[in-house]
């Protein structure tokens, strides 16, 4: 497995200190957080041009995603240039832009097959989004596929916050990564 830069892109209204996001980045190396200017009312253009920004400074290096909710919709909708920069991605609880209001500008959801290999989590009872539209998604993006039963939107209001599930997926991908190690360091 190469070393890669792990880019962690939260979704709407961003993840709390407890979140499985925030705990990752904080603990493991070579990562980086997307923060975008405006967490509540967010927009597709702004929040792209962020992403690509951090893709694109990330020289040299191979970029894996690591994307949340709203934060999928801005991943899949990343330009070919920044696109080709990365080289896997773990999509998890992707957002249902087509069908809530304030996140109506990243709608239309491309369905263009990925450049890269890419997992997509889901629920089978996400709130935000249905597991069949998930499913949807995975097959129309290329993306493996993990239904996940009653999970909620796979954040901390559903019980997640180290989720070592979710770095086994991450070390799926090809990042050196050993949950075991990371939960003890935590400890």
């Amino acid at each position: 497995m190469n070393a890669a830069r792990i880019l962690i892109v939260p979704g709407w209204r961003n993840s709390e200190p407890e979140h499985w996001q925030s705990l990752w980045a904080d603990r493991l190396p070579n990562t980086r957080r997307v923060e975008q200017g405006d967490w509540l009312f967010p927009r597709r253009q702004d929040w792209v041009d962020r992403l690509v920004d951090e893709i694109l400074a990330s020289r040299g290096e191979r970029v894996v995603l690591v994307a949340h909710s709203l934060g999928c919709m801005a991943t899949v909708h990343l330009p070919p240039e920044a696109a080709a920069r990365v080289s896997a991605a773990l999509l998890v609880a992707p957002a249902d832009p087509e069908r809530r209001a304030q996140l109506a500008d990243f709608a239309p959801v491309p369905h263009q097959r990925l450049p890269y290999r890419s997992i997509l989590a889901a629920s089978s009872n996400d709130p935000y989004c249905p597991v069949r539209l998930a499913g949807a998604y995975a097959r129309a993006w290329g993306s493996e596929f993990l239904r996940l039963e009653n999970a909620g939107h796979i954040n901390v209001a559903s019980g997640f916050g180290e989720w070592p599930q979710g770095l086994q997926l991450l070390a799926q991908l090809g990042v050196d990564v050993d949950p075991a190690e990371l939960l003890r360091r935590a400890a």
